[in-house]
């Protein structure tokens, strides 16, 4: 059975004879009619009752046409958005932690695209969510960080995934807090200076291991924890109850306004730092699309700026 067979079929049902199904169709009369004599062999009914007055549908034939119509029109559809004339806009998704100079360079790249010709998505979730997300083309590139702490249980992961982990940057751990917090004049805060404070950290779901935790230090014993599911809450929550979280210390002030700041952790000896890795992930093997390798060159530009030293 072909689709042009359930066209035949559908266009003989609508017109009441071969003939005019034949015009309809630009195919000769006796390859229409040897079409429909093969289709009805190969499903063992009859679909036509033939007489001199034209050709009408049989019981067996009003139910397959039922079904025909409902798979033509699917195919039409699938036609209309991915044939050569279809109307389907090329995708492009990423997935990533709650990093605001991810979404900056998201914006950037987007401006440099008809959105009416593209569909773009960025998705700010959950670590586990991110690697799926990659693994299985909802978008092209993750993004998330590697620590002494998580790097074993993550590398793994992507292996058993088929993923690869590409660095973009790393850096120490900061406190990051608003600028009306009573450890903001700090120079370096260290993690006792933190106890009487919430230590605020995005939710990675129930059954989730904590080597998934957006925050570096994450195993550390906190005094007071609050978990939060997207970054607009994590910022009212530092000035509503002067709480803080850590993080890469890469802060985007135009996303996130200038209310907040980013204090260096002060550890407390040199052994015991752990240095933040963040990198994208993608499929092994799977070069970037245009719209990837350009997102890729916003974000290591942004980088690039953000570490350049004050100017005096």
């Amino acid at each position: 059975m072909t689709i042009h067979q359930l066209h035949y079929v559908i266009t003989i049902s609508e017109t009441g004879s071969f003939n005019k199904a034949a015009e309809i169709l630009y195919v000769a009369q006796p390859s229409l009619t040897s079409s429909i004599k093969e289709l009805e062999k190969e499903l063992g009914i009859s679909i036509f009752h033939r007489s001199g007055r034209g050709v009408t549908l049989t019981n067996d034939g009003v139910e397959f046409v039922l079904y025909a119509r409902q798979l033509y029109q699917q195919y039409e559809s699938l036609m209309q958005k991915y044939g050569k004339m279809g109307t389907l806009k090329k995708k492009f998704g990423i997935s990533t932690q709650h990093y605001s100079f991810a979404v900056k360079s998201f914006v950037e790249m987007v401006k440099k695209f008809n959105t009416a010709e593209y569909e773009f998505a960025i998705r700010e979730t959950k670590t586990r969510d991110i690697i799926d997300d990659v693994s299985t083309g909802k978008s092209e590139i993750g993004i998330i960080y590697l620590s002494n702490f998580n790097r074993m249980a993550i590398t793994k992961l992507l292996h058993t995934k088929d993923l690869e982990f590409h660095e973009l940057t790393a850096c120490e751990a900061y406190v990051y807090l608003w600028k009306g917090h009573p450890l903001a004049s700090c120079k370096s805060i260290r993690f006792e200076q933190l106890n009487e404070y919430p230590c605020l950290s995005f939710e990675q779901g129930d059954n989730s291991s904590f080597y998934f935790a957006e925050e570096i230090l994450s195993t550390n014993e906190y005094a007071r924890t609050i978990k939060a599911n997207d970054r607009a809450t994590m910022l009212n929550l530092m000035i509503g109850l002067n709480g803080y979280t850590l993080c890469s210390g890469i802060i985007c002030e135009e996303l996130n306004g200038s209310d907040y700041i980013a204090v260096p952790f002060e550890h407390e000896n040199l052994e015991s730092a752990d240095r933040m890795v963040i990198g994208y992930i993608t499929r092994k093997n799977m070069p970037l699309s245009r719209m990837g390798a350009l997102y890729i060159d916003e974000i290591k530009q942004y980088l690039d700026e953000y570490h350049k030293p004050a100017e005096a």
